[in-house]
């Protein structure tokens, strides 16, 4: 296990673990995966699931590139074990790519992002996806070499999507008359070369409806005149029901029917690849009833595990004897700090409460130094041979 050094200090001694005096029943207090009460709260990561999973997915697009969006989860344990299934990695900074590239020196890499700064704007990349006129006209007077996507923001309804980045007005990409004027702006001139167009244009979709989103990118590339077509991400997961699982199979089936000989298709997914195989572990500090509600507080919350703050759902868990219902937050001094709203489960000081699904936009899309609380430590399991 990889422990991780809290930056404000060692956390002092908890001189009454199981809370108040309390017992919890036999079992329900002993941390799973070898974790020892000390390690709680805890990110266990399934490097062997995560491999399976991955190479599943891999294995449903045939003739696609498959790029994995490194901001669901930069976890260099995590990119070793995708990097055995993947083209690439999409960053969105010159920090995630310097993390990368120190991790795996070699791999092929796409930067996207609006607002790039001059360092990013002229990094040594495989593909650079562009946002902006402004940021086209920003790296030709740099009069450094690059392979460009142009990113467009097609006005085509994005029906059923958790996030929408395209579709209408928003900071991303550009609307189709902008990407013709930065396309005639590469004509005549060698040192930038235009390559296609990049559209990520929703997120939380079925496989049907990234498809059809699909049909329209593609359609708009190659009335542009071009080959090469990044089409994002954007796969569903459902966090209400981890069992309603994207349908990577007819997904990939349909772009192979999409595809025409000697086009580039592209994807680039995050959280679907990654948010099954991370569990947060973490213990009940207290039980109490408020104005009729009950609620535990476990140690942790959402500094650690901001998902279903920033989804808005209740993140689901291992089974847990029936009860409740109730509330599960964490140790912040804020409202927002709840795991779960009236979960059915009946919970005691010192109990262990396992979260799944936590393996992307998790522990590094958190706050972590609210409250100056101690940092979860991390263990890995079933890492793949080589």
């Amino acid at each position: 296990m990889t422990a991780v050094v809290p930056p404000y200090g060692p956390a002092p001694a908890d001189p009454d673990p199981g809370g108040a005096g309390a017992t919890p029943e036999p079992g329900r207090g002993t941390p799973p995966y070898g974790l020892a009460p000390a390690d709680l709260p805890a990110y266990v990561y399934d490097l062997a699931a995560l491999d399976g999973h991955a190479a599943a997915v891999r294995a449903t697009l045939p003739g696609i590139e498959l790029y994995y969006a490194v901001k669901a989860n930069p976890d260099p344990e995590l990119l070793r074990v995708l990097a055995r299934h993947v083209d690439g990695f999409e960053v969105s900074s010159a920090g995630e790519l310097a993390h990368v590239r120190g991790l795996l020196p070699d791999v092929p890499t796409a930067l996207g992002g609006p607002g790039k700064t001059e360092a990013e704007l002229t990094a040594d990349v495989t593909r650079l996806h562009v946002e902006s006129p402004g940021e086209l006209r920003r790296l030709l007077a740099s009069g450094r070499r690059a392979d460009v996507l142009l990113r467009v923001n097609l006005d085509v309804p994005v029906g059923g999507a958790s996030l929408a980045m395209g579709g209408g007005a928003t900071p991303f990409g550009m609307d189709p008359a902008d990407v013709a004027r930065c396309a005639a702006a590469l004509e005549g001139q060698d040192r930038v070369r235009l390559r296609g167009v990049h559209a990520h244009l929703a997120s939380g979709l079925a496989a049907a409806e990234l498809l059809r989103l699909a049909g329209a990118v593609l359609e708009y590339a190659r009335a542009l005149g071009v080959t090469e077509v990044n089409l994002g991400g954007g796969m569903a997961v459902s966090y209400a029901d981890p069992d309603d699982r994207f349908d990577w199979r007819s997904y990939g089936e349909g772009l192979a029917r999409l595809r025409r000989p000697g086009e580039v298709l592209r994807i680039e997914p995050g959280r679907s690849l990654t948010a099954y195989c991370g569990r947060y572990v973490t213990r009940v500090l207290d039980v109490k009833r408020v104005h009729g509600e009950l609620f535990a507080v476990v140690a942790g919350g959402t500094h650690h595990l901001r998902t279903p703050a920033a989804k808005g759902h209740s993140q689901p868990m291992a089974p847990l004897p029936p009860g409740g219902p109730v509330t599960i937050a964490g140790q912040l001094c804020t409202p927002k700090d709840v795991l779960a709203r009236r979960a059915p489960v009946a919970l005691a000081p010192g109990d262990v409460v396992e979260f799944t699904m936590a393996g992307a936009y998790a522990w590094n899309i958190s706050h972590h130094g609210f409250l100056m609380h101690p940092p979860p430590s991390f263990r890995y399991l079933g890492r793949p041979s080589a």
